[in-house]
C-alpha cells in the first residue's frame, strides 16, 4: 500500500489573464475542466498564449471542482485552469495508464472528500493522501492491458449508440426540417396551447408520513441520463405524499426548468410510469401529439429552449416561460410514421445497450479485482 504522493506529483491548475485566451490555436490547447473531456482524452477548443499552469503529455487531468474526480489522459503540452489538476505519474514507480485507472476506481472516494457549500471542491493533500496497492511496472502494464482492450470495446459500443441516436436525429431533419428555423413552414403554436404543462414540488420534509416507498419521486439527474427515459430514482413517496405531490403519467416527457448550469436546462426524458417530481422539473403532457415527435423536438431545440433564460437571474424555466415557446405541429399522421422509424431503430438500440450493460460489468469487476 502506498500513497499517492509516493508514486505521482500533482500540480493544481490556476486560471491564466483572460486576455491571453484566443481559438486561433496561439500558444498551448487551454482545459477548464470537465466541459472540455472526451471519452479518454481531452477536446481544445481554446488556446492560451499566456500560460501560468502547464500539464505535459500523458499527465493525468482530474477535474477537482463539481464534478470532482472526473478523468483525462493529456495528449499533448497544455494549460489548465483552476478546475484542473495535472497528475504525473513518477516513471520509476507507476505507469501513466495504471495511474489512470487507479485513480478513476478511487471516483466515489474523491467525491467523499470533497468540500463546499455551492460547489464541491477537492485539496490538493486530499488527492496526496489517496492510498492504493501499486505493483512493479511490469504487472501494471499487464493489467492496464486487459482494461484497455475492455474500454475499448466500451467505447465503440458507445460510439454504435451515438451513431443510432443520431440517425434518428437525421431521421427527423428529413421529414421536418429544422424545428426551429422551421424552413418547411409547419404550423407554430405555444407549447401551452398543445399540451398540460405541470411544475413539480417537494412535499414538507418536515412530515415523514410524506415519504416512503409508494410512487417514484424523479429529480433532474434521472433526466440527464443517456437514456431517453427516466432512470429509477432513488427516494419514493408515500400514498400520503403522493396526494400533496406533483404526478405525471407514462407517456409523458419531464424537462429540467431550474439548475446551476445552463447547459442543463431543456435537458428531457420520456416517461414510461406514472412519477412524482421535484420542482426543478416541468412535465409536459402530450395530449394530442406524438410523445416521442415531441421529444425528438425539444433534443433538436435545446439552444433555442436555452436562449430564453437569463442566468444572473437564477437561471428558471417557468411554467409560463415554457408555454409561450413555439414549436411546430405538423399532421399527427406524419407525427405517428416519424415515431414506427424511431421505434424500430430503438430495437437495434436496444440490443447494442445490453451489450453495453455486459461489458461494463465485466470492467467493474476487473476494476474491483485489481484495485479495491
Amino acid at each position: 500500500m502506498m500513497k499517492l504522493e509516493e508514486f505521482a506529483e500533482i500540480n493544481m491548475g490556476q486560471s491564466p489573464v483572460s486576455s491571453s485566451y484566443n481559438e486561433n490555436e496561439d500558444g498551448l490547447p487551454f482545459f477548464q475542466g470537465k466541459a472540455d473531456f472526451g471519452k479518454i482524452n481531452p477536446k481544445a477548443k481554446v488556446w492560451c498564449n499566456k500560460p501560468t499552469k502547464i500539464a505535459e503529455k500523458d499527465d493525468i487531468l482530474m477535474s477537482v471542482r463539481a464534478p470532482v474526480g472526473d478523468l483525462n489522459i493529456a495528449t499533448a503540452k497544455c494549460c489548465i485552469g483552476r478546475g484542473l489538476a495535472g497528475i504525473r505519474a513518477k516513471k520509476d514507480k507507476c505507469y501513466f495508464k495504471y495511474l489512470f485507472y487507479f485513480l478513476r476506481s478511487k471516483y466515489n472516494e474523491l467525491n467523499q472528500m470533497s468540500t463546499g457549500s455551492t460547489f464541491k471542491a477537492i485539496s490538493k493533500n486530499n488527492i496526496l493522501n489517496i492510498e492504493g496497492n501499486i505493483p512493479e511496472i511490469k504487472e501494471q502494464k499487464i493489467i492496464v492491458s486487459k482494461l484497455d482492450k475492455i474500454q475499448d470495446l466500451i467505447i465503440k459500443t458507445e460510439e454504435q449508440i451515438e451513431l443510432l441516436d443520431d440517425l434518428i436525429k437525421s431521421q427527423f431533419v428529413k421529414m421536418f426540417g429544422d424545428p426551429v428555423l422551421n424552413e418547411k413552414q409547419w404550423k407554430k403554436t405555444h407549447l401551452g396551447d398543445e399540451c398540460n404543462i405541470i411544475t413539480g414540488n417537494t412535499p414538507s420534509r418536515n412530515k415523514k408520513e410524506y415519504y416512503g416507498d409508494f410512487i417514484e419521486w424523479i429529480k433532474s439527474d434521472n433526466i440527464n441520463t443517456p437514456s431517453n427515459y427516466i432512470t429509477q430514482a432513488k427516494e419514493y413517496l408515500s400514498e400520503e405524499g403522493e396526494k400533496v405531490g406533483r404526478t405525471i403519467n407514462a407517456n409523458s416527457i419531464l424537462m429540467t426548468c431550474i439548475a446551476g448550469s445552463i447547459s442543463c436546462i431543456g435537458n428531457v426524458a420520456m416517461t414510461d410510469r406514472k412519477v412524482a417530481f421535484n420542482q426543478q422539473i416541468n412535465g409536459i403532457e402530450t395530449l394530442k401529439n406524438n410523445v416521442i415527435f415531441m421529444y425528438i423536438q425539444f433534443l433538436l431545440s435545446k439552444e433555442y429552449i436555452q436562449s430564453t433564460i437569463n442566468m444572473s437571474l437564477k437561471g428558471i424555466l417557468s411554467k409560463g416561460k415554457l408555454s409561450e415557446l413555439e414549436f411546430i405541429f405538423p399532421p399527427i399522421e406524419l407525427q405517428n410514421q416519424f415515431a414506427d422509424i424511431v421505434k424500430q431503430i430503438d430495437k437495434q438500440k436496444f440490443e447494442i445497450q445490453n451489450e453495453l450493460i455486459e461489458l461494463k460489468k465485466v470492467k467493474e469487476y476487473l476494476m474491483n479485482k485489481y484495485f479495491n
